[in-house]
């Protein structure tokens, strides 16, 4: 319920202040989402299978983050951002497609 709501005033927040980012965060902003959704999702997965620790999302949602946020900026340091970046949503959308997978068979038993 916690988390719920504090969505929800984030939501609303967000909404209301309308933040921007700074320009060179750009190119890292996309696949931190997507490792985000990865450890969202997994959390889930993890929730329905009764498994979930709080402790384990949290180190996994931010070290997923900060390691494929590292990996882009290692690339693009090295002039092949867009290749990892790519290579970063391919790998974590498996994931994601693997969790969803694995929570719609816990939610619809198929």
């Amino acid at each position: 319920m916690i988390g719920a709501l504090a969505l929800a005033v984030g939501l609303a927040v967000g909404v209301v202040l309308n933040p921007t980012a700074p320009s060179w965060l750009d190119p890292y902003l996309p696949i931190a989402v997507v490792a985000a959704l990865d450890a969202v999702f997994g959390g889930l997965r993890a929730a329905l299978e009764k498994v979930f620790d709080d402790k384990v999302f949290v180190v996994s949602f931010i070290s997923n983050v900060l390691v494929a946020a590292l990996v882009v900026f290692i690339g693009d340091k090295l002039g092949v951002g867009g290749q990892l970046s790519t290579a970063v949503v391919v790998v974590f959308g498996i994931r994601i497609f693997a969790n969803a997978a694995a929570i719609r068979r816990q939610v619809f038993k198929a």
